[in-house]
């Protein structure tokens, strides 16, 4: 009871100050009620979980909207299925106008293909001002135009079992500043001389399956030896060439060998991932920000560490965009306004996304909530066990956190993602199988599909 309290304060003083409301804080009677405009929000899941701060943030925009007497109310729809599934199903929809969506919250990838289709409007350019994290705000834009407005960001991390290297008479990663891909390759050979008992059987692992998680990955190994690594220009045309291809392919396969990762990292996915590296199976995991709290309802601070990514990792993310099909722009664009403000990203923080600010991983902006109550669980399972600063931030949000997002690499910028990422993940299905190509042989097939998937 008091954690639902402690969620219905939070709502209530969200209401009267997320985003430059200056009510008095007392919301009307019901925020419910029949209303002439309704701004339909397209999303995928919250990770945050059931009536997650997504939801909450929206509820907070109508309250605020009840309280100053306006007939509009946002409504929060959420779409089943994969990252590509919700792709297809906005592209669809927005094409066909079979469905009235508003505000359409983009994979950070997809902002050329929708702008570019014209499935999405300009935006006000100071939506995306000099505090969103400049690496972020790169996302937002295209062909010289703001069409989003960052509402979440994402970036690849390494998490780590603190009580196995410990057990293994290893330094911590986080005690090694600046580890380096070398360096977490000596720690999991320390670690597989003296590995723990119980279920353990690799030393770390990753999203390799056949979908976006084999693209980001790869990814990451490319950039982490390749210079300025873009594989596109400007204009989303392909730049990319057989040498780059070839030592991308060399780290890719150094980062994915057998003796150290584990067997199911070739089919796994992000939730498969997870599971594994909670059941006590690898020492190491790649993951992206949102499983901090997940993984701290698992384990002790004892026992769970997490450092940036060894080299170069992903920028991810979401973006609010408005629809060409809305008949209510000016609203809608003034709904994401709120969603992305300051205060707005201080709260998506404090659940457990990486916010896009600068300012909220500073001690300036609070996410308005009870000073004296027990901060909730995100997904309402349980006492919060998240370990925090004394601002109340995730504690590793200004140490590792913003310093990985400012330094993270962009996947490929095109209107034809989609092409490159099936294409860029089916060439290297074979360099995961039984009986891998040579790196030059699969570059120079690999170089040949992304000039047809992408034409210069």
């Amino acid at each position: 009871m008091v954690r639902r309290l402690a969620v219905l304060l939070a709502l209530l003083l969200l209401a009267a100050c997320t985003g430059g409301g200056d009510g008095d804080g007392t919301p009307a009677a019901s925020a419910t009620q029949d209303v002439s405009g309704v701004i339909v929000v397209a999303s995928g899941r919250d990770v945050t979980g059931k009536n997650g701060v997504r939801q909450q943030l929206i509820d907070a925009w109508n309250l605020r909207e009840q309280r100053a007497g306006s007939q509009f109310r946002a409504r929060l729809v959420e779409l089943p299925g994969s990252a590509d599934e919700q792709r297809s199903q906005l592209l669809g929809a927005l094409q066909s106008r079979s469905a009235r969506y508003d505000v359409v919250n983009l994979d950070v990838t997809w902002v050329p293909e929708f702008a570019s289709a014209g499935l999405i409007g300009e935006l006000p350019g100071d939506l995306v001002d000099g505090d969103v994290i400049p690496s972020v705000a790169e996302t937002a834009r295209w062909d010289g135009k703001v069409y989003a407005a960052p509402f979440n960001s994402d970036v690849g991390l390494l998490y780590y079992r603190r009580d196995y290297l410990e057990r293994a008479d290893v330094e911590r990663p986080d005690l090694r500043p600046g580890l380096t891909w070398d360096g977490l390759r000596d720690l999991v050979e320390t670690v597989e001389a003296r590995p723990a008992q119980g279920s353990y059987s690799k030393g770390w692992t990753t999203q390799l399956a056949a979908y976006e998680g084999r693209t980001v990955n790869a990814v990451e190994a490319f950039a982490s030896v390749v210079e300025d690594f873009a594989l596109v220009d400007g204009d989303g045309h392909y730049t990319g060439t057989v040498e780059e291809l070839t030592d991308g392919i060399a780290e890719l396969r150094r980062r994915t060998e057998t003796a150290y990762t584990l067997q199911n990292a070739v089919h796994s996915d992000e939730a498969a991932s997870l599971s594994d590296f909670a059941e006590g199976r690898t020492a190491f995991l790649r993951h992206w920000p949102y499983v901090y709290p997940t993984l701290y309802r698992t384990f002790t601070q004892e026992q769970l560490g997490v450092v940036p990514m060894p080299g170069r990792a992903v920028l991810g993310g979401q973006n609010l965009a408005v629809s060409r099909e809305s008949t209510r722009p000016g609203k809608a664009a003034e709904l994401i306004r709120f969603l992305t403000g300051r205060q707005s990203e201080r709260c998506l923080l404090d659940a457990g996304f990486a916010a896009t600010r600068v300012s909220a991983y500073g001690d300036g902006v609070r996410c308005p909530t009870a000073a004296d109550a027990p901060s909730p669980s995100p997904t309402g399972e349980g006492a919060d066990r998240v370990p925090r600063d004394e601002g109340g931030r995730p504690a590793y949000a200004r140490t590792i956190l913003l310093p990985a997002l400012r330094n993270a690499v962009h996947r490929p910028r095109t209107p034809l993602y989609g092409a490159f990422t099936q294409t860029f993940t089916a060439q290297l299905g074979p360099l995961l199988g039984d009986d891998p190509p040579g790196n030059e042989a699969l570059a120079a097939r690999l170089d040949e599909a992304l000039r047809k998937a992408l034409p210069d």
